[in-house]
């Protein structure tokens, strides 16, 4: 059964892409936190896969697919917009050098992180809609982790290995790709309440409780 379109769904939409063109933009920064070097990115990077998480819960596979294929475009439409505007030439030299230093991407990290994304979040959203079916509904907690898990490991994985195989030893890609995984996964158990309180509050505005029993789980296919 089609879900309606509604102010909320589309909330939560805008919601998830902010959050990730928010995150490509300000990934090129490294913080240490903890003693470990990460993007500036996790700060709002795994709210993605949070509100990937609600989308999925709430509205079913068939709209977070059409959202994360939306978020990619935008994504893509953004990374234009910046290209293009760096081959402009700025009134001040300062300009254009810090915008080259802050915003410019490299073709490998930008294939990284395109690939990674589409990876991470489809596989993210089948495995919360089938654990949802398996689960007969309860135990959402199961599902938001348990998902996470899987989804931002393999972003983890694919990201690290496609921008940085070969110029690093796979030791240290290895320790990078763990605490990437570890940090973005305890985010998003911390937010376990936050979920909860979202998924719940949706359901009960909406009047809907999507399960993807009769879904298509392609991800190129987003008429169904």
């Amino acid at each position: 059964m089609e879900t309606r379109v509604s102010q909320r769904l589309v909330v939560v939409a805008a919601v998830f892409i902010t959050c990730l063109i928010t995150a490509n933009i300000i990934a090129v920064k490294l913080v240490s936190i903890g003693g470990l070097v990460l993007p500036a990115a996790i700060i709002v990077f795994p709210l993605s896969y949070i509100f990937g998480d609600i989308l999925t819960e709430v509205y079913g596979y068939r709209w977070a697919r059409r959202v994360i294929w939306l978020g990619f475009f935008c994504n893509l439409i953004a990374v234009i917009a910046i290209w293009v505007g760096g081959l402009l030439p700025a009134l001040e030299q300062e300009v254009q050098e810090a915008w080259g230093l802050t915003l410019s991407y490299a073709p490998r990290l930008l294939i990284a992180s395109f690939v990674a994304y589409l990876i991470g979040e489809f596989t993210n959203s089948f495995i919360l809609a089938k654990m949802k079916i398996r689960t007969k509904g309860r135990w959402l907690w199961t599902r938001t982790i348990g998902s996470t898990i899987v989804g931002q490991g393999l972003d983890a994985v694919v990201f690290i290995t496609i921008a940085f195989a070969g110029t690093q030893p796979w030791a240290i890609l290895g320790t990078v790709i763990l605490a990437h995984w570890l940090v973005k996964t305890g985010y998003e158990a911390i937010a376990t309440p936050f979920t909860y309180a979202v998924v719940n509050y949706l359901k009960k505005k909406e009047g809907i409780d999507t399960f993807d029993y009769d879904t298509k789980f392609n991800p190129f296919v987003v008429s169904d």
